[in-house]
């Protein structure tokens, strides 16, 4: 897909995706945790760690988002990104934070840690890794 058919959020999960990946994350973008959660960006490390990373590319799309909080349970760590144009004074305290654009970024502030129990760090692991095969299996054979 070409640049000017993504959208601002896209182009800034990207280079959040590119980011992480120089860290040695494997991410996946819209992830849905549970019904009624769509996570933007969701990384695992290389020793199982899980991140969640929610994209905010202006005021307005920070505003209208009212189910953040509900992501924090599907975590080891939570992060907003945001461009250098954003106002971060608007985020609110105790999550990370990464400065991006469209082809990377930077990892401001971790946040705290706050560690998953072990059987929703599975779940969310198997999860992931059948996600990631079956978009994998998509791209391979679009047909199926």
């Amino acid at each position: 897909m070409t640049d000017d058919l993504l959208l601002p959020g896209q182009r800034l999960a990207r280079g959040v995706c590119r980011l992480l990946r120089s860290h040695d994350f494997a991410t996946l973008e819209e992830v849905v945790p549970r019904p009624g959660l769509r996570v933007d960006v969701m990384a695992l490390g290389p020793k199982g760690e899980i991140w969640v990373v929610e994209c905010k590319s202006s005021r307005a799309d920070f505003m209208a988002d009212h189910k953040w909080q509900g992501y924090l349970e599907w975590c080891d760590r939570f992060f907003w990104a945001v461009t250098t144009e954003f106002p971060v004074e608007l985020l609110p305290e105790g999550a990370g934070l990464i400065i991006a654009d469209d082809y990377s970024g930077e990892i401001v502030s971790t946040g705290p840690l706050d560690a998953l129990p072990g059987a929703r760090r599975k779940a969310l692991t198997l999860k992931f890794a059948r996600m990631a095969a079956l978009r994998h299996h998509g791209l391979r054979d679009p047909r199926v």
